[in-house]
């Protein structure tokens, strides 16, 4: 994170504009609406800043900048067309431990003033730290059209309440999910229909059967996807912003993680081979354990949770148990794979059918139903088998399929560190020695690979070997 984010309370406190122009005037504008005592100095004032001075909006001193303008301020503000001047605000401001912005010089500035969506007393900033201004403003257009003007009013009959709730429910848990029902459900959608006597008789009648009895806690077992996190499902996120515990795998992103809840509590159960934090057994348990405490807990796995991703075990027990639980199914890492390397799992000339397998090895050797797997016109992909690759190959050759049925290692599919390492059943082994390729990969055996190169179409991707 580069800036760390805050609101400043600049009500009834004096600010300083130094410059004129329309920049500064941009600058002045929301200063003002911020409350602000807003003092500009400048010896010229452009039409719209003239104005606020004859409106007493502002405070104008007509002379150019000097030291002693900044005493006594709260936050500055230099928009000059001159780099000296601005230069030298900022270095008074920092020797003096002032916030001070340069307008569109980030690195002569202790802030920068992002875009604004302004639902008071809701406010959404988007900043892009300076880097591109106009990025921000279109991200701040997109998000202007997500969130009603009503937000605002919703979040004033909200903090007219807050002491109620607090009164009739100590417990801080069921208070927010008091506040999440009222946010997401028939309050909201009152004011949303600009009824709002109507909404806060209904906050009345909420508060006054507010529950009081013991939560019941709820497991969401979610897929989380391949990896990109713009692959998640609506219902995924929308949990995943509200569970009060995330249980997550190795596969899971950075990036995904950050959607969650700020302050939810985050558990790490990941496995690698031979490597498991906690055994499959302890994972069900804790799951059962913490929802029973009535906590809304995420178990949140890559790819698709009944993928190879035991979710069935998992239930299993959430049912003995006697915990509620809903399931969210994820887009799976076979489908993301193939569908950012450009490979077709089923293609109406190469393959008419495909099979998923879990290549763990075993006592050395890979369990699969090596007859089954080796058949013409079938699409193979294999979860978890990097290690068992060479074996693949030979027992696939060795049931039946030719030395030049393609074959592909997809690692980190749909990040921007997806990599492709390509080849056949005859080549792949000698591949597979001279180049560095990591977990997760998925490998996809089939004619289909044939059009991987003639199909790729992901720009983070990276290709490598000979099909």
């Amino acid at each position: 994170m580069q800036y760390f984010p805050v609101f400043f309370d600049l009500h009834g406190k004096r600010c300083l504009v130094v410059g004129g122009g329309d920049v500064a005037a941009r600058k002045v504008s929301l200063l003002f609406r911020a409350g602000a005592e807003v003092k500009v100095v400048s010896p010229e004032l452009c039409e719209s800043l003239k104005n606020r001075v004859v409106n007493n909006e502002v405070f104008h001193v007509a002379r150019d900048f000097e030291d002693a303008d900044i005493e006594t301020c709260a936050l500055i503000v230099a928009g000059t067309d001159d780099h000296a001047v601005n230069k030298h605000v900022s270095d008074l401001a920092h020797a003096r431990c002032i916030p001070v912005n340069v307008v569109d010089q980030p690195k002569l500035s202790s802030f920068i003033v992002p875009s604004i969506i302004d639902r008071s007393p809701v406010q959404v900033a988007v900043s892009t730290g300076g880097a591109s201004p106009v990025l921000a403003r279109l991200l701040r257009a997109r998000l202007e059209t997500l969130i009603p003007s009503a937000y605002g009013r919703l979040a004033a009959l909200m903090n007219e309440f807050r002491g109620k709730v607090k009164d009739k429910l100590t417990d801080e848990g069921k208070r927010r999910h008091f506040w999440e029902e009222v946010a997401q459900g028939s309050i909201a959608e009152l004011i949303f229909a600009g009824k709002e006597a109507a909404a806060r008789e209904a906050m009345h009648t909420a508060v006054d059967a507010a529950q009081v009895a013991e939560e019941r806690g709820e497991v969401y077992l979610v897929g989380a996807g391949p990896g990109d996190p713009d692959l998640l499902t609506f219902r995924a996120l929308r949990l995943l912003q509200q569970a009060d515990v995330i249980v997550y795998d190795r596969l899971v992103s950075a990036e995904i993680l950050d959607m969650a809840r700020r302050d939810a509590d985050l558990i790490y159960v990941g496995k690698k081979r031979d490597q498991h934090t906690l055994p499959q057994e302890d994972i069900n348990l804790l799951l059962a354990r913490i929802a029973k405490k009535g906590k809304r807990v995420l178990r949140l796995k890559g790819g698709d949770p009944f993928i190879f991703g035991r979710g069935g075990e998992e239930i299993e027990t959430l049912m003995q148990e006697g915990v509620r639980f809903q399931i969210v199914p994820g887009i799976t890492a076979a489908a993301g794979a193939a569908s950012y390397a450009g490979i077709p799992l089923t293609h109406r000339d190469y393959a008419q059918s495909v099979t998923f397998v879990t290549g763990h090895l075993k006592d050395g050797s890979m369990n699969l139903n090596w007859p089954a797997l080796a058949q013409p016109h079938q699409t193979l992909v294999v979860y978890m088998g990097l290690l068992g690759v060479k074996t693949l190959c030979e027992k696939l050759v060795e049931h039946g399929l030719s030395m030049d049925t393609p074959i592909a290692l997809v690692q980190k599919a749909t990040t921007r560190e997806q990599k492709v390492l390509s080849g056949t059943l005859g080549s792949m082994p000698g591949l597979i020695d001279s180049t560095t390729i990591k977990p997760p990969t998925l490998i996809i055996v089939g004619e289909v690979v044939a059009l991987h190169k003639k199909l790729a179409w992901f720009g983070g991707a990276k290709t490598v070997g000979n099909v």
